[in-house]
């Protein structure tokens, strides 16, 4: 599923920046966690604007998509929906129409998530 989730961000022309393997640090703290990766990535040029409306959009970007896997084994994609974004930081206009193109965006990207 990770892989898969790059190569769309990749195949988009999305700029990946990092993934951080949740259940691994766990393990490494000993604390056991089911699989839960972090990936963060953006689009610069329209992230970007979040940020020049409002400097505490810095908060929810580079966008963060959480993938976790279930007791049962299912995976599933959870990330903050860009509607709910713009409205905290009272972003409107022109920079809102931006926040609707991300929310196509990452909503073609998690599309790809389905249970084993």
């Amino acid at each position: 599923t990770i892989a898969r989730l790059k190569a769309d961000v990749a195949s988009k022309g999305i700029r990946f920046f990092d993934e951080i393997d949740q259940a691994k640090l766990a393990a490494d703290a000993g604390v056991k966690l089911r699989p839960s990766t972090l990936l963060i990535f953006g689009n610069p040029p329209l992230g970007t604007l979040f940020v020049r409306s409002n400097p505490l959009a810095g908060l929810d970007w580079p966008v963060r998509l959480l993938v976790l896997e279930d007791e049962n084994g299912q995976v599933w994609a959870a990330y903050t929906d860009f509607s709910y974004i713009a409205k905290r930081h009272a972003i409107e206009g022109a920079d809102a129409e931006a926040f609707k193109t991300a929310s196509g965006v990452i909503a073609s990207i998690t599309s790809s998530v389905k249970g084993p």
